[in-house]
């Protein structure tokens, strides 16, 4: 009979990976399967910035020792906490670095499937490979689960792609592009491709974009400080309770723990990209769509000011950038039986103060723990948190070493990825 494995970890974005390092360093065994960062490397367009500060955007790992300012001194990169913005590349670089310093037993493979099994789940891999787990952790990030208007999900593929499955931005120069938005995503997508050729107009619901504020040149003054706090959210007192106390947020009631996490950040870009957008690219603010036509030549949106006047859009693409809502039901790998057995609220899993959900076993992190623990696990930030947490818990599970070791004594797993092998 094949022996269950202690711990699976199902993704290999930066909360599976700080979880893997963290489980590493307490001697738990497990495996991990996903490609590393791949929601960075192959589904965000080139040149996006990140909206998280530099202090905020490190992958956790038990001592603390590979940030990413220490990742750039390596390479010789320009980094400062706040005043120079992270960019996609160097971040996934960052995180495939870590990887392989802290993760080498990553396994690029995909779960395909997962059912529940007499002690634990049984997990079928995209090889075809099966194998038992008594306890499998999901940090599938946000790949399930990118939102479409429901004015637009009846549009072909041909015409409708959502921000993380656009795809490269070069492929669109010259066309007619509409982004739908008003987040960083939007407002960054919409910039690159006006960059590199492509007639675009961004479409959004709210009259004004917001920005970050740029930091001050000589730093922020101290009464600024104390009243607004820094925080891996941003400035402000309760952006900074949300990313210091995630197991306060936990007790909080489930009413107000989800106004807050739906309501705490309004959509908003970085600083950059406001000179690189203002004047430059076509906006169609303070618009609803309200119904989506699509022909031989391209798409027909109808469009209602707030005054209630109504026209008429014509684009060959749409891209929506309209956020990601999490919802167990579209966690296709989970079987059908499974998710079904998942406790929720508002769509997402119900989590205890260990991120188990209500199948004994089975865990969330990233951002399918936001309604339990906070906004800030939509965030690269929260990472450490989660990862902290979750290998205490297993560790105690399991009954392996709870003691934290040098970087170099960190034990390796017999299944690393193979010379050569693609670790995209």
């Amino acid at each position: 009979m094949q022996k269950p494995i202690p711990v699976v970890i199902a993704g290999a974005g930066p909360y599976g990976l700080s979880l893997s390092a963290h489980l590493a360093g307490r001697g738990v065994p497990h495996r991990i399967f996903g490609a590393p960062m791949d929601s960075w490397r192959n589904h965000m367009p080139t040149g996006m910035l990140l909206k998280s500060d530099g202090f905020a955007s490190n992958l956790s790992d038990p001592r603390g020792e590979y940030p990413l300012s220490r990742f750039c001194a390596e390479r010789g990169l320009p980094y400062d906490d706040t005043r120079i913005p992270v960019s996609l590349e160097v971040f996934s670089a960052y995180g495939v670095a870590f990887q392989q310093r802290f993760v080498p037993h990553l396994e690029d493979r995909q779960i395909v499937h997962v059912e529940r099994a007499a002690h634990g789940f049984r997990i079928r891999l995209q090889d075809g490979e099966e194998l038992l787990a008594s306890r499998l952790v999901a940090a599938c990030g946000i790949t399930h689960f990118a939102r479409v208007p429901g004015e637009l999900a009846h549009l072909s593929g041909a015409r409708l792609s959502t921000g993380f499955a656009a795809g490269p931005v070069e492929q669109y120069r010259g066309r007619n592009v509409t982004v739908i938005g008003a987040g960083a995503s939007a407002i960054d997508l919409a910039v690159l491709l006006h960059e590199q050729g492509t007639q675009v107009t961004l479409l959004a619901r709210g009259h004004e974009l917001h920005f970050h504020a740029p930091p001050p040149p000589n730093g922020r003054p101290l009464c600024a400080r104390l009243r607004h706090p820094s925080s891996g959210l941003g400035p402000g007192l309760r952006s900074r309770l949300y990313c210091d106390a995630p197991q306060l947020f936990h007790a909080l009631p489930r009413a107000i723990r989800l106004r807050i996490v739906n309501r705490h950040l309004r959509a908003s870009a970085g600083w950059p990209m406001r000179e690189r957008i203002e004047g430059r690219v076509p906006m169609l603010l303070g618009h609803t769509v309200e119904a989506a036509t699509e022909s031989v030549n391209g798409v027909c949106l109808e469009l209602r000011a707030a005054d209630g006047a109504r026209r008429e859009h014509h684009t060959e693409f749409v891209i929506t950038a309209t956020g990601f809502q999490v919802e167990v039901e579209r966690l296709a790998f989970l079987d059908a039986a499974l998710r079904a057995q998942i406790r929720t609220e508002a769509a997402a899993p119900a989590l205890s103060a260990d991120f188990e959900s209500s199948v004994q076993g089975l865990y969330f992190t990233g951002p399918a723990a936001a309604t339990s623990f906070g906004p800030v696990f939509r965030f690269v930030y929260g990472s450490a948190f989660a990862a902290r947490r979750l290998a205490k818990h297993l560790a105690q599970q399991t009954g392996s070493a709870r003691t934290v070791p040098s970087a170099s004594a960190v034990p390796v797993s017999p299944h690393p990825i193979a010379p050569g092998e693609s670790g995209q």
